[in-house]
């Protein structure tokens, strides 16, 4: 919508009297208006038309206003959803705003109260779009899981405050960890990520807090640590769960008095900087098995912070969707695909373990291989029929070994089993087979896996 077009809405109902008298009431207010006599109707002229806003009946013959109110945002991420609903379908009506609906209005409905309603709903819709992507970082979204979320660590970004964030992998832990250093009074001054799991344990205290000469083999030059490098700005602890219990302490002082010792050296550096550490564990139960400290950890978690599963807001796949499909596009040079309605559903129904990692991974695979810039149900089915839906779908085809088999031998080919059922991803392995991601990489290490198949 421009900014001298009028806003467009379309009225979905059963009932005649209450569409005409809508449509007047809308029209006096000078909306461009469209209406449906039911959900079958509504759909169809969604597949052609975006809309600002749709006021949809909740309960009507062939369907249901929650079914408007996905395909209206499929066809427009941004569309502001308001529900009309009888008394009797009240929690109905609640039940839709956890999936994204912006309002209900209960019949008989009061139009000072509907256009009140419309002018609300349609500010929250442009500041949800103000607020995604571009006030986000990287983020992107509208459920409000997510914009709470965001809202959350928005006003952690106000404070000097270290911060916890725990929640699943492939949610975009590091990308809301930027968008708090972004969004502070740190912005200008570095932001350094270490990933803990990544790290050899050998190696870790060096990276943390830096080296001086001929503090090892190999030392043949002083070198800071990303704790110095942070200096100033923020430092990143991603996978903060796989820190070893010996070098726990050291870290828990760094945070304590922010000063430590470069490793084989006796001369105090201190640093300006807030933490913000991630796990896709949780902490608390690490600390009642003895494998994290409880001190560390709450000296962690001043702020803790979250972000759903994308399970749990289907209601952004779509736009999610359209995020990647173009932004894959602009680096494979070709024209934007057109996402159909059936792709999109199916999207949406899918489970997505990996979150919105996986879900990316499987857009820049559909862009990559479907050969079409008209992208249906059917490029869904033709993707997932490979080994990603069966890796996703099925568990491990693995045989009982004869006995007398060596036990190395069994957990070599156990380990490259569910390497294969993830396509390699290291992460989702450790997580099936109940270890630690440093764990999992020392196997590969230990049995010879090639390391770069398996990231």
């Amino acid at each position: 919508m421009t900014r001298d077009e009028a806003p467009s809405v379309m009225v979905v109902d059963d009932e005649p009297g209450i569409r005409t008298a809508l449509r007047a009431n809308f029209l006096r207010h000078g909306w461009r208006v469209e209406t449906a006599s039911g959900v079958r109707d509504a759909i169809l002229k969604l597949e052609d038309r975006e809309f600002d806003l749709v006021v949809t009946d909740i309960r009507m013959p062939d369907g249901t206003g929650l079914e408007v109110m996905r395909s209206a945002r499929r066809a427009a991420p941004g569309a502001a959803i308001i529900l009309l609903t009888a008394y009797g379908s009240v929690p109905d009506a609640v039940s839709a705003m956890r999936d994204g609906a912006l309002d209900y209005l209960t019949k008989p409905i009061s139009f000072d109260q509907l256009q009140a309603t419309a002018a609300q709903v349609m500010h929250r819709a442009k500041q949800a779009e103000i607020a995604d992507p571009s006030s986000a970082g990287d983020i992107v979204g509208r459920a409000p899981t997510l914009l709470r979320a965001i809202q959350r660590a928005r006003a952690a970004a106000s404070t000097g405050a270290d911060v916890l964030i725990e929640a699943e992998s492939g949610t975009g832990k590091e990308l809301l960890a930027r968008f708090i250093h972004d969004s502070s009074d740190r912005s200008r001054k570095p932001f350094i990520a270490l990933n803990c799991a990544a790290v050899p344990e050998s190696l870790l205290e060096s990276e943390l807090f830096g080296h001086g000469r001929g503090a090892f083999t190999g030392a043949i030059a002083a070198k800071p640590g990303k704790f110095e490098l942070a200096d100033g700005g923020t430092i990143l602890l991603d996978e903060i769960g796989e820190m070893p219990l010996h070098l726990q302490p050291k870290l828990l002082r760094a945070l304590q008095e922010r000063e430590f010792e470069r490793l084989g050296e006796s001369r105090c550096v201190r640093v300006d900087i807030r933490v913000i550490a991630t796990t896709n564990v949780s902490l608390a139960s690490m600390v009642e098995r003895g494998d994290f400290r409880g001190d560390l950890y709450y000296r962690l978690n001043v702020i803790p912070l979250s972000l759903p599963p994308l399970r749990e807001r289907r209601e952004d796949i779509p736009v999610l969707a359209h995020h990647f499909a173009a932004k894959f596009a602009r680096q494979l040079g070709t024209e934007p695909p057109r996402l159909h309605a059936e792709f999109l559903s199916r999207l949406q129904s899918h489970h997505w373990p990996g979150n919105v990692r996986e879900l990316a991974n499987f857009m820049r695979r559909v862009l990559t291989l479907s050969g079409t810039i008209e992208i249906d149900g059917g490029c869904f089915e033709t993707e997932f029929q490979g080994t990603s839906r069966s890796s996703l779908a099925s568990p491990v085809a693995f045989s009982v070994p004869a006995a007398g088999t060596p036990i190395r031998q069994v957990e070599r080919l156990h380990l490259e089993s569910t390497l294969a059922l993830t396509d390699g991803n290291r992460t989702h392995a450790a997580e099936m087979l109940g270890i630690s991601l440093r764990t999992l990489r020392n196997k590969i290490r230990e049995y010879g896996l090639p390391p770069r198949r398996y990231a």
